[in-house]
C-alpha cells in the first residue's frame, strides 16, 4: 500500500498555474478599473452564511444546489451560492453606516453543487457590481453602461447585452390568466436556449394548453428591432394596464439613455429573458458573445427591489449584474482572443558566483526601483539550466554577471531570443535599454510589461 495520498481535486474544482492565474488577475484589473470609473466601490462578505440567510429567497433550484451542512457549533450553515443574497444581509445590516445610493463592487469566489459543463464549475468566481438605494431608471441604465464599458475594456470582440421587463412578461401572463403560473412559466422560458423551442412548447402545455403556449413563444419572439419588439409586447398586455405602462416606460427609457450615449448597438430587447432567480421584480439582462453564443451568459442580472426585504423593513431598491468570469475565461481560451501573457519578471539575474549574491540582490532592487519587474536565481547552477528556467518562464533577458565583469563596471545582458550578450557600462545604461525594449514590447501587443 503507498505511503503518499493521491493529489486530487473533486469534481467541479480547480487548480490555476501561473499563466491562467495570472490571465484571471488582469482581467478582474480590468474590471476593478471600469467599476470605479463609475463610482462603485469594493467590499467583501463571509463564504459561510447562516443557512436561513441564504435560502430565504434563492428558489427552488438554487436551493438544491447550495453547500449546506452543520459546522462545530451546530449552527446550520451554507455556502453562498452567489455575491447578491450576501449582499442583501450587507446592506440590511450596515445600512446606516453607509450612504445611498450606494454602489459596491464584490469580486470573489462562490459555490454550487451543480453539474459541471465547458465554463460551468461547482467552484467559481463572480463579479458582481451594484446600485441600491434607488429604483430608478437611470440606474438601470448605469448597469447596462456598466456591462458594456467593462466588456469592451477586456477586448472580447462583439457581444450582445440583451435586456428584458419582468414586468411586462408578469403582465402578460396576469392577462392571460396566468399570473398564478407565473413563476413556473418564467422558468421554463428561462431554459429555451438550452432545450429549444419545441421542448419549451411542451413544458408550456403542461402548465396550461397548446394556444396558451403559442401565445408565450410570440410574445417572447424578439422582433427586428427593438422599438418593434417593445410594442408588441406592451400591446399583448391589457389596454388599461398601469404597472404594464410602468415597465414599458422604463425599458424604453433605458433605451433611450444607452441610444443617446451612442452605445444603443450593444443592447437587444429580448422578451424571453426572464433570469431564473425569483428575486428580480423589473429589468433583467444577460450578455452573449458574438463568436460564441453557445456559451450562454457571460454576464448577467437584474432589478430586485424585495430582496432585502427578507432582513429588513427599511426598503432598498437595487440593480445589479455579474460578470462569469470563469466562462468568459474558457470562451476566451476557445477563441484564442487573449494570447498567453508574459507571467514572469523581465529579468532574470543570473547566479554565477556564491560570493556575488548579495550584487545579485543590490542590483535587482535599483532596477525594480525604476519600474522593472526582476528575478534573482537562487543558487549557483549551470548556466544551461539557469537559460531552461529563464525559458519557460518566458523571461526575455538574463543579466550574467562574474567577478570579472563586476570589476570591469559591465553588466552583460543576455537576449535569450537570439543568444546575443550586449555589455552595458551602468545601471543607466542598462535601464535605457531595457525601457526601449518592453515600451516596443508594449507597443507591439497592446499591452503593457515589465
Amino acid at each position: 500500500m503507498s505511503a503518499y495520498i493521491e493529489p486530487r481535486v473533486l469534481k467541479g474544482f480547480r487548480d490555476y498555474l501561473p499563466a491562467a492565474e495570472i490571465q484571471r488577475k488582469k482581467l478582474i484589473q480590468k474590471l476593478e478599473t471600469a467599476f470605479s470609473q463609475f463610482g462603485f466601490v469594493p467590499i467583501d462578505t463571509p463564504v459561510l452564511e447562516y443557512a436561513e440567510i441564504l435560502l430565504g429567497k434563492g428558489g427552488g433550484e438554487t436551493d438544491k444546489q447550495v453547500y449546506r451542512f452543520k459546522d462545530h457549533g451546530d449552527r446550520d450553515v451554507a455556502m453562498r451560492f452567489d455575491l447578491t443574497v450576501p449582499f442583501a444581509r450587507f446592506m440590511a445590516q450596515h445600512v446606516e453606516e453607509l450612504y445611498l445610493p450606494f454602489r459596491r463592487y464584490h469580486i470573489a469566489k462562490v459555490w454550487r453543487g451543480e453539474n459541471t459543463q465547458r465554463g460551468r464549475y461547482r467552484e467559481f468566481m463572480q463579479c458582481d457590481f451594484d446600485i441600491v438605494g434607488t429604483d430608478s431608471a437611470s440606474a438601470d441604465a448605469d448597469i447596462v453602461l456598466t456591462i458594456i464599458t467593462a466588456l469592451k475594456s477586456l477586448d472580447i470582440g462583439g457581444f450582445t447585452v440583451r435586456v428584458n421587463h419582468r414586468g411586462l412578461f408578469n403582465r402578460f401572463l396576469e392577462h392571460k390568466g396566468l399570473f398564478e403560473k407565473s413563476t413556473a412559466i418564467l422558468r421554463i422560458v428561462d431554459k429555451l436556449e438550452k432545450i429549444g423551442v419545441q421542448a419549451t412548447k411542451d413544458l408550456l402545455i403542461a402548465e396550461s394548453d397548446e394556444k396558451t403556449a403559442d401565445d408565450i413563444l410570440y410574445f417572447i419572439h424578439p422582433e427586428a428591432g427593438f422599438t418593434e419588439t417593445l410594442h408588441k409586447m406592451r400591446a399583448l398586455c391589457a389596454a388599461e394596464d398601469s404597472r404594464a405602462d410602468e415597465a414599458y416606460q422604463r425599458i424604453n427609457t433605458v433605451y433611450a439613455i444607452t441610444r443617446k450615449a451612442g452605445l444603443a448597438d450593444y443592447i437587444q430587447l429580448d422578451p424571453s429573458i426572464t433570469r431564473g432567480l425569483d428575486y428580480y421584480t423589473g429589468i433583467v439582462f444577460e450578455t452573449s458573445l458574438s463568436r460564441m453564443p453557445e456559451i450562454g451568459s457571460v454576464c448577467s442580472g437584474g432589478r430586485y427591489n424585495e430582496l432585502a426585504n427578507l432582513y429588513t423593513d427599511r426598503k432598498l431598491p437595487g440593480v445589479g449584474a455579474s460578470v462569469g468570469l470563469d466562462r468568459l475565461i474558457a470562451a476566451l481560451d476557445t477563441l484564442d482572443a487573449q494570447k498567453s501573457q508574459q507571467p514572469c519578471p523581465a529579468v532574470l539575474i543570473g547566479a554565477l558566483d556564491e560570493q556575488l549574491i548579495a550584487d545579485y540582490h543590490a542590483l535587482a532592487v535599483e532596477l525594480r526601483s525604476h519600474g522593472i519587474s526582476v528575478e534573482v536565481y537562487p543558487e549557483v547552477r549551470k548556466l544551461p539550466v539557469q537559460f531552461s528556467f529563464a525559458e519557460k518562464k518566458q523571461i526575455p533577458w538574463m543579466i550574467l554577471l562574474d567577478a570579472k565583469a563586476l570589476s570591469a563596471n559591465e553588466l552583460p545582458l543576455k537576449i535569450l531570443e537570439t543568444r546575443e550578450t550586449r555589455n552595458f557600462k551602468s545601471s543607466e545604461e542598462l535601464l535605457i535599454f531595457l525601457n526601449e525594449q518592453l515600451a516596443s514590447l508594449s507597443k507591439a501587443s497592446g499591452r503593457d510589461n515589465g
